[in-house]
């Protein structure tokens, strides 16, 4: 409660400063706000019920608020005698209110004790509720910063999951690699008295001379992949130098241009496994997923929680940072030869929890083998200033706490320069480059790339969201199954095997229900429900592409998808502007005109229907598709709104599915019927699926894959 009050303090002067317009009483702040929450607490006291958890946590916020506002106009010495007055009267009557709707509803009486525990949520409605009143709040009180909530003691304690157990009783002795240690720097060079960390981050500052920071990497003549995939010539040039020794990299292309690809393929050719991936929560699965599309001959995991499915002897291991602090003990003796650091920016700061675990994890592998594979991946390494390098150099090993380390040092005294000689910054920026920075932008390898491509990222619910939408796939499969029994067993003669003529009159009728009905397990429902679930997901993935590569458009179908997706991006301190269908032209219009033109917006949120043909977006060419449209010349008409002529940069669509539901099979009939124009228009020999709507299909295909698996086909 604490550290609440003073947040609100700190928000309190903007809301009364002296340079804010004063509007007409009955309009002004806060108060209006407060009155409609309080009226909407007191009407829900009154039908009798017990008051909900999202009234609750309303009446919470707006005592806190009575609280603060009475303190302000208390203190503000600029506010007319005749206007405190009032005011007070006013936050007198909210007062009194909230004392009759606590009487009706006793269990709310907790709430107005100063010691009351605040909730995420009630923090995130104080912030709106401040915000909505026009008030200008500091950077902090923007961010809602998550108390970690009560753990048992054995989760709290480091876990060894019981798989890492059985793998190390296979392999109890883990030697470390002595012969790939590589000589200490010399202890008395010509620079061991300088001062050389804070000269190797200015060097960034002022010895560039206009060249890119990107080490020079050598021409490849393979492209392809132990998946049959090929790679693009620029990630080819990353692999070939794996393959003649080089073993850290910071990778900071752009987004688009195959990070996680060229990582994976670098650990192969390394032949740096068992590999350990760290990554932000909302990728995981796609990690996964990639090494089974790049080295399949090589298995993966993902840790879950206390790791309780994890597979020990998977030659990957792919943990997110939030659980980082549970698994770091056997993480750092597990013996990887690897180690990858998505999104490294993460890592900036020296004193967060995930920084020094990351440390602690990369000193570890280093020392049983000093000539790991050591990966920082990241579109923007620098975030605020040349400091942010700091953490990721002292995770690939340059540096320490103090001097740089090992080919680095050795490079530096090989120039021939100290810090106090013309030309030092500009040879220690290419010392510290040829370690393995390596910066590609779309622009540089447009040639390499499609000039339009669809990526999915397969996110995972969380565990209440995903239980419920599974619940509910399963009763939709159910209610198939049992409806084609019921026509099968009435038949005088038995199908042999499937009938699929049947599958298509059941799917069709369930489908005509399903128009029918407003709720329900149905087609609809349950797509719905899919997209509300992963709003916040494809949002925060939005927010690390817009950090990463500027402006980004992100596409949905629902309003409730949409208005999330912008909360988030608020909380995230992003500017962003949307078109909906409800806009006058006007408002569009400066919607599309402030994305275009203004630097500080960073996303444009729109709705599919609305924004999905006559407008152009090409100030970004990268798309999220948060929501799956039910046709795909929708999802086509939505990327060409950023895939134009002039659009100078290949186009990237990145399309959130949820994993483990119907999303990816909506994913795979969308792209069927994609094939059936391109046969239809284009003169494509592309096989396409059999005519009918991406729902009927949908159906079919749920039905089909049940019978199978009944039938054990």
């Amino acid at each position: 409660m604490a550290q609440t009050g003073q947040r609100q303090k700190k928000a309190s002067p903007a809301r009364g400063g002296a340079t804010r317009r004063r509007r007409p009483l009955d309009e002004q702040g806060i108060i209006p706000i407060l009155a409609r929450a309080v009226r909407e607490v007191e009407n829900a006291a009154e039908r009798g019920a017990k008051v909900s958890p999202s009234n609750r946590t309303k009446f919470q916020v707006a005592a806190l608020l009575v609280r603060e506002e009475r303190a302000r106009v208390k203190d503000d010495r600029e506010v007319p005698e005749s206007e405190r007055t009032e005011v007070l009267k006013r936050l007198d009557g909210l007062a009194s209110i909230m004392a009759k709707t606590a009487a009706r509803d006793t269990s709310l009486i907790a709430l107005l004790a100063p010691e009351a525990k605040v909730s995420d949520a009630a923090k995130a409605l104080r912030r709106d509720m401040l915000l909505a009143s026009g008030a200008e709040l500091e950077p902090d009180d923007l961010l809602i910063v998550s108390e970690p909530a009560p753990v048992a003691p054995e989760v709290a304690k480091q876990v060894v999951p019981k798989s890492v157990k059985q793998a190390q009783l296979a392999n109890p002795f883990l030697a470390p690699d002595l012969a790939a240690l590589t000589p200490p720097a010399p202890t008395a060079g010509r620079l061991s008295n300088w001062e050389l960390i804070e000269p190797l981050f200015r060097s960034f500052e002022y010895g560039a001379g206009g060249q890119a920071a990107s080490m020079s990497l050598p021409e490849t003549g393979s492209l392809v992949t132990p998946g049959g995939m090929e790679l693009m010539r620029h990630q080819a040039r990353l692999i070939e130098s794996v393959r003649r020794g080089h073993r850290t990299f910071l990778l900071a292309d752009e987004p688009g241009l195959g990070k996680t690809a060229q990582a994976l393929m670098a650990a192969n050719v390394a032949h740096a496994f068992p590999l350990l991936v760290v990554v932000p929560n909302v990728v995981k699965t796609n990690w996964a997923r990639e090494v089974q599309r790049w080295i399949p001959q090589r298995s993966s995991t993902v840790v879950h929680g206390d790791g309780e499915d994890l597979d020990a002897f998977a030659d990957v291991v792919i943990v997110n940072y939030e659980i980082l602090d549970r698994h770091v003990g056997w993480l750092g003796r597990f013996g990887f030869k690897g180690m990858v650091v998505d999104e490294a920016h993460f890592i900036k700061n020296a004193t967060s929890q995930r920084s020094r675990h990351v440390q602690s994890l990369a000193q570890s592998i280093r020392v049983l083998h000093p000539k790991a594979l050591m990966m920082a991946l990241t579109g923007t390494p620098l975030i605020n200033q040349i400091e942010d390098f700091r953490m990721i150099w002292k995770f690939l090993g340059w540096i320490d706490d103090k001097k740089p380390l090992g080919r680095l040092m050795s490079a530096l005294e090989e120039t021939g320069l100290t810090p106090a000689d013309p030309g030092f910054f500009a040879a220690a920026r290419e010392c510290v480059i040829e370690m393995g920075i390596v910066r590609r932008k779309k622009v540089d390898v447009a040639a390499d790339i499609p000039a339009r491509r669809i990526a999915d990222i397969p996110v995972e619910l969380d565990d209440e969201a995903a239980r419920s939408i599974r619940a509910s796939e399963e009763a939709l499969i159910g209610r198939l199954v049992e409806r084609y029994r019921r026509v099968v067993a009435a038949r005088e003669v038995p199908p042999m095997g499937i009938d699929h003529d049947l599958i298509r009159l059941v799917a069709s009728a369930e489908l005509e229900e399903s128009k029918q009905a407003s709720g329900g397990d149905n087609v609809f429902t349950m797509v719905r429900r899919i997209g509300t679930a992963k709003a916040v997901l494809a949002a925060d993935y939005t927010a690390q592409l817009a950090r990463n590569v500027g402006k980004v458009v992100f596409f949905a179908k629902h309003i409730d998808v949409m208005d999330a997706a912008e909360a988030h991006f608020a909380a995230a301190g992003l500017r962003a502007v949307s078109i909906r269908g409800d806009q006058t032209p006007k408002a569009r219009q400066e919607a599309i005109d402030g994305f275009t033109n203004d630097p500080e917006v960073s996303v444009i949120v729109c709705s599919l229907s609305a924004a999905g043909v006559g407008i152009n977006l090409q100030a970004a060419s990268n798309v999220v598709l948060a929501e799956l449209s039910w046709t795909s010349a929708e999802q086509t008409q939505a990327i060409d709104r950023v895939h134009r002529i002039g659009q100078e940069l290949p186009v990237t669509a990145w399309r959130i599915l949820a994993a483990q539901t119907i999303d990816a099979r909506i994913a795979d009939l969308i792209d069927s019927k994609a094939g059936l124009a391109a046969r239809a228009l284009d003169g494509s020999d592309e096989q396409v699926v059999a005519e009918g709507t991406v729902q009927l299909q949908a159906l079919i295909t749920l039905l089909t894959e049940a019978l199978t698996a009944r039938a054990g086909l």
